[in-house]
């Protein structure tokens, strides 16, 4: 197998990744993650102990056992662009021998649990409850630098959904896994997640610039693929992400949503952090 370049994958002078400093000792089997650092400490203080702490820009790491188990939890910041460095490096740290530089013969399949907040675009999902992403609906460009695969049920979604509402791009459509989808979101709302390359304008937030989309909402809102039943249930930034970087690199992903608001009826959580701390529970007793 051929090498990979010093400067396809960086490494720090102690041999860890270049943006996360971890080495693969420190990855589990079962990867947690959270979009804001200050919430891996909402994760690992129900751990039994914590080994291990790195803090590296955004990305900040605790590696502990919670009830004997061995869990990483990583915080990535926000967007699908750290999705990707996040879910690149990891994978480099256990599919690739980092002295040789070479791919691994064998490759490891992680288990990763993305653990988020979102907003319900659906008026019948309430504040306070919980959403396990099914599909995820990209509305980033990240793909547009990869060959992923997608199925002909996807493609067929992604181009009904751009029809609908104007888009002047294509979105990719993946789904997460099953498998942890019955192990960690077998009781939650099952939906379909919209991720967006931004907060504001790109899941239609009007606030003192004028947008290309104010109906953007609306039209998600109204989506539906009869053929399917397919309906979209919610935005967020990352889902879409994890589950192409998935997909591309084999390992299973999950995205499970903390709903803190509802846009159609304009509310929010008063205890947003009450709703996620429960949902973090929640996943750790299913590990």
């Amino acid at each position: 197998m051929a090498k990979i370049s010093e400067t396809d994958l960086i490494l720090n002078p102690d041999g860890s990744v270049y943006h996360l400093s971890l080495l693969p000792k420190h990855i589990s089997d079962i990867v947690i993650t959270v979009g804001d650092p200050n919430r891996v400490n909402q994760v690992s203080e129900h751990f039994d102990d914590v080994e291990f702490e790195m803090n590296r820009r955004e990305f900040i790491t605790h590696v502990g056992k919670y009830k004997g188990k061995s869990i990483t939890v990583i915080s990535t910041g926000m967007g699908t662009d750290n999705i990707e460095i996040f879910m690149t490096e990891l994978d480099a740290l256990v599919n690739v021998d980092l002295a040789t530089r070479e791919p691994k013969a064998e490759k490891k399949r992680l288990k990763i649990v993305r653990i988020g907040t979102s907003g319900a675009m659906q008026e019948d999902i309430p504040v306070g409850s919980y959403l396990v992403s099914d599909y995820a609906v990209g509305f980033d460009n990240l793909m547009s630098f990869y060959a992923l695969e997608q199925s002909e049920f996807e493609r067929t979604v992604a181009l009904d959904i751009q029809k609908n509402t104007g888009l002047p791009f294509l979105p990719y459509v993946v789904k997460g896994s099953d498998t942890l989808r019955a192990q960690f979101g077998f009781d939650m709302i099952e939906g379909n997640t919209v991720t967006t390359p931004g907060f504001y304008a790109p899941q239609g937030r009007i606030v003192r610039t004028p947008i290309r989309y104010p109906k953007l909402l609306e039209d998600l809102n109204y989506y539906h693929n009869r053929t399917s039943d397919f309906w979209l249930t919610n935005f967020e930034m990352e889902t879409a992400g994890y589950y192409a970087m998935g997909r591309l690199l084999g390992h299973d992903v999950l995205s499970v949503n903390a709903i803190i608001a509802n846009r159609i009826v304009n509310t929010f959580s008063k205890d947003p952090n009450h709703v996620i701390d429960a949902l973090i529970k929640k996943v750790l007793d299913r590990v």
